[in-house]
This record gives C-alpha cells, sequence and structure tokens, in this order.
C-alpha cells in the first residue's frame, strides 16, 4: 500500500530559538512542546455568504482538518492560536455542532490558547482553552500584529513569497524572518497573502535582509527577500 511521504520540516532560529518550520505553515518549539498557527480564519465561507458572496462551505472543515494532521505529527502539550482564528466576531457563533466536536477533540489533554486578533478582538470563554492579548515566553513573545520588537513572533499579515523559476512564477506562503524576529503565514483554508516586498514588511524588518521560508510541495526553500519577486 502506498503511503504519502511525511511533510517536511526545515530549522528556523529566532532570537537565539530554535524553532521546527512545519510545511503545513505551522512552527513547532520542541523543549517546550508547543506548537504555534496563525490566521485560521474559521467560517470565512460562511461570513462572506452573508454578504452575498458564495463560496464553498468547507473551509473551517478543511482548516480543522489540517490543523488534526500538524497536532498528530507534533503532539504537543500546548497549542498558541495567533490571533484571526475566526474570521469575525460571530464566526464561533456560526461553527457547526460537527466543526465545534472537532475543535474540542484537537484541545483534549493540552493547553490551548487564543491570541485576540484585529478579525476576533473578543474571543468567549466557551470555545475552551485560555484568551490572551500576548504570551511571552523565554526570549520569544507571541503576539498577533507584528512590531518589529526583537523575539517577536506573529501573523496578521499573511505572507507569501513570488518566485520566478524555470521561466514561469508561483506565489506561494512563507515564514519570513531575519533570526531576530518572524511573521508566519496564515493557516486557513480560504486565506490570501501579502508580498513580502510589501511595504508593511519594510517596516518590520527594516531591509530587505530578510529570509523568506517558502512553503514548497514536498520541503521548504530557503530564499533571500530580495531575490523575490
Amino acid at each position: 500500500m502506498l503511503t504519502s511521504p511525511i511533510p517536511d520540516t526545515s530549522s528556523v532560529t529566532i532570537a537565539g530559538v530554535t524553532l521546527a518550520a512545519d510545511l503545513s505553515g505551522a512552527l513547532y518549539w520542541e523543549e517546550e512542546r508547543l506548537l504555534v498557527v496563525s490566521d485560521l480564519h474559521l467560517e470565512k465561507g460562511s461570513s462572506y455568504a452573508m454578504r452575498g458572496v458564495l463560496l464553498p462551505p468547507y473551509d473551517t472543515i478543511a482548516t480543522l482538518g489540517r490543523l488534526g494532521a500538524v497536532i498528530a505529527r507534533h503532539d504537543p502539550k500546548t497549542v498558541i492560536a495567533l490571533g484571526d482564528s475566526f474570521h469575525d466576531r460571530s464566526a464561533h457563533e456560526r461553527l457547526s455542532p460537527a466543526n465545534r466536536g472537532v475543535l474540542g477533540a484537537l484541545q483534549t489533554r493540552r493547553d490551548w490558547i487564543w491570541i485576540s486578533g484585529n478579525h476576533d478582538p473578543a474571543l468567549p470563554s466557551d470555545l475552551g482553552g485560555a484568551v490572551a492579548d500576548e504570551v511571552a515566553i523565554g526570549a520569544i513573545t507571541f503576539r498577533h500584529e507584528p512590531t518589529g520588537a526583537a523575539g517577536e513572533i506573529a501573523g496578521h499579515l499573511h505572507p507569501k513569497a513570488r518566485i520566478s523559476t524555470r521561466g514561469r512564477a508561483m506565489e506561494r506562503r512563507c515564514f519570513a524572518t531575519d533570526g531576530v524576529r518572524a511573521v508566519m503565514p496564515s493557516f486557513g483554508a480560504y486565506t490570501g497573502g501579502l508580498s513580502i516586498r510589501d511595504a508593511a514588511f519594510a517596516r518590520i524588518f527594516q531591509t530587505l535582509g530578510f529570509v523568506a521560508h517558502v512553503l514548497g510541495d514536498h520541503r521548504m526553500h530557503a530564499i533571500a527577500a530580495s531575490r523575490c519577486c
């Protein structure tokens, strides 16, 4: 029987801390048994439907399925969701009973921390886990919106890199880091991305002297931001 290959991870070092960057778009800190994901944007499809934009209503179950796979792969003690876990302030109310059950199962026997985001600034207590504005562990601070501070791991910007190869260009999600701070890719099924050449990244990293760890099909590709389109 054929089996799928285990997705690759690559090591990234941020403020002296080494973490595994997973091809799913998650980070895993082995010493802390800590898994970090960002920008799940659950129930984005139903949010658009309320405005008359019809999308297939499967983004939440797809995102939770991917999250379940990366949790099974690393078996973390703690999960931190770095904000915008829900696409709007009432998205958690639109979770189906089945998807709420899936989320509850993922939280079983582990600590779970929801970081508040700009899309979901007031998360209710009945989601399970704890809610925080940011979390500091040693030299690392986890928050939603990046400030450029040393030791920061943030989300919000949905970084993507555009790369030219073999006469064609492709765009992929990526981790953006200069070894001192990092911005994580979005994890949600329906989330878009912002080019790492956008001015928003220049304000965080000051120069183009940072690296895009690009999520390929089977492995991570570390590419200098200055080489991206």
